[in-house]
């Protein structure tokens, strides 16, 4: 069998949408990953903040396996910046699960990974890149002339977090 992972920059996701004013739905994204391209390990890559204990446990009950970064706290005109960039760990766990998986999906629009993409398209590993929105680095846009990217964005209708109409609160 075949097999696809995976590979999520969640902060590019989440400011991506966050930007065009809607919420993903994490449970609803991880079964489009896995009844449209049939992943079976779905890595999302998150900054470990204290307190979020709750969203990390409902990211794992969604079916996602979290690696965590290390964050830093940074203080910019009065306001505290959680800063927690997780291009390294990503590239990492994708060259570690390499010989496992048949071919990799990157979440991501950042073109710090453009060399991760581009090494594993050479490979015949990259089936998809799955861009926030319409503002992806121009670094990943060759490789939308072999249609690799695919826009969160456009997957809307089906993928955003909807209310519940109780006191306008969201589903986890």
């Amino acid at each position: 069998m075949k097999k696809t992972y995976a590979f999520i920059d969640s902060q590019n996701v989440n400011l991506g949408v966050r930007s065009l004013g809607w919420k993903l739905d994490w449970r609803k994204f991880r079964q489009y990953l896995r009844n449209k391209y049939g992943v079976v390990k779905a890595y999302l890559f998150i900054g470990q903040v204290a307190g979020n204990e709750s969203l990390y446990a409902f990211l794992q009950e969604s079916g996602y396996i979290l690696i965590f970064k290390p964050t830093l706290y940074r203080s910019t005109r009065g306001k505290t910046i959680i800063k927690g960039n997780v291009d390294v760990e990503l590239v990492l766990h994708t060259m570690i699960q390499y010989k496992n998986y048949h071919q990799a999906i990157i979440v991501t629009g950042d073109g710090d990974f453009h060399c991760l993409i581009e090494y594993l398209e050479e490979k015949g590993k990259l089936l998809k890149i799955l861009a926030p929105t319409k503002h992806y680095s121009s670094l990943l846009r060759r490789f939308n002339q072999k249609h690799c990217i695919v826009r969160i964005d456009l997957l809307r209708d089906s993928l955003e977090q909807k209310k519940t109409g109780i006191r306008g609160r969201s589903k986890p």
